[in-house]
């Protein structure tokens, strides 16, 4: 890995380019610059979201993806490099499973509401989505293993569930559920 910063304002970009890991200048508009870009937005909307309140297991998987979206990071910035393992998308997927297996079944689309930490955590699978899709644009100019793809993939995915989970927890103790799209199928169901 490249040097270490020792200081912020270095002025070495002032030109428009930025340093890659490998000690290599690139545009700061290439497409390698925008999908390191919207993994690190991921990951401060990630650190806002552990912001609120929610419960500990959740937080600690919370925490856990943001090292995770770290190593992307890294590995988006040293081209050849492996930092993101394979078992980091495991990871996610067995929290897929464990959290899904809590939800009731979805009875029509919903919105990205609820309480404050359920929206961050829809505004974290929209970041997530983005950030897969520069994923995809920059593989189809550079070489690029598949676990970067695959993790932001599933990590959306998560973060939609997860939304779930944080609008039914709830610390006022009332009892808490998704916001619903007014669709003309729930109108019908309403009317029946």
């Amino acid at each position: 890995m490249g040097n270490r910063l020792t200081q912020i304002a270095t002025r070495t970009g002032d030109n428009g380019t930025t340093g890659l890991g490998d000690n290599t200048r690139v545009s700061k508009n290439s497409l390698r610059v925008h999908a390191m870009g919207d993994v690190d937005e991921l990951n401060s909307n990630l650190g806002v979201l552990l912001c609120e309140d929610m419960p500990t297991h959740v937080r600690d998987l919370l925490i856990e993806i943001q090292h995770q979206l770290f190593n992307l990071g890294g590995e988006l910035s040293i081209p050849g490099f492996e930092l993101l393992k394979p078992a980091a998308v495991l990871a996610l997927d067995e929290a897929l499973a464990e959290h899904n297996a809590t939800l009731p079944k979805l009875q029509e689309f919903i919105l990205p509401a609820g309480t404050r930490a359920a929206a961050l955590a829809h505004v974290c699978r929209t970041v997530a989505r983005r950030a897969e899709r520069a994923v995809v644009a920059l593989g189809a100019q550079d070489a690029l293993k598949d676990t970067p793809r695959q993790y932001l993939n599933r990590l959306s995915d998560l973060m939609f569930v997860l939304a779930r989970v944080l609008n039914r927890h709830r610390s006022d103790g009332q009892p808490g559920d998704d916001v619903y799209w007014k669709s003309e199928k729930m109108a019908r169901a309403a009317q029946d």
